[in-house]
């Protein structure tokens, strides 16, 4: 078996573990940005074996500059959705920002000893 028989290569920007809907990036930033073990990864995500953890750290480890700029180009779209989702957040994150800050009124006139 070849290490690109455990992924699906569904784009240049899209790769999974096969059998899953989990990419690469997924398991790697786990690996290399939280220092988690592979025993760690494989029972954060159920859906993946400790086989299929240790083969994406593999291919990882074998296409490192490939794989470092794939990482880089996730994680940038990713910078990229935060700021967007503040610019124009959905209306249900609008309603919790409301209901939040209506509590946090709340809560400071009931420690003010105030009573509704």
């Amino acid at each position: 078996m070849q290490i690109q028989d455990y992924f699906n290569f569904l784009a240049p920007d899209d790769i999974r573990i096969k059998g899953s809907r989990i990419g690469i990036e997924s398991v790697l930033y786990e690996y290399i940005y939280r220092a988690k073990t592979p025993e760690e990864i494989a029972e954060q995500f159920e859906t993946i074996t400790l086989e299929d953890v240790y083969a994406t750290i593999l291919y990882y480890l074998h296409n490192k500059e490939e794989v470092r700029i794939y990482l880089a180009d996730w994680l940038e779209f990713c910078r990229q959705q935060r700021e967007e989702q503040m610019r124009n957040p959905s209306p249900a994150r609008q309603r919790f920002r409301k209901l939040k800050a209506e509590a946090d009124v709340q809560q400071e006139y009931t420690e003010s000893g105030n009573t509704v």
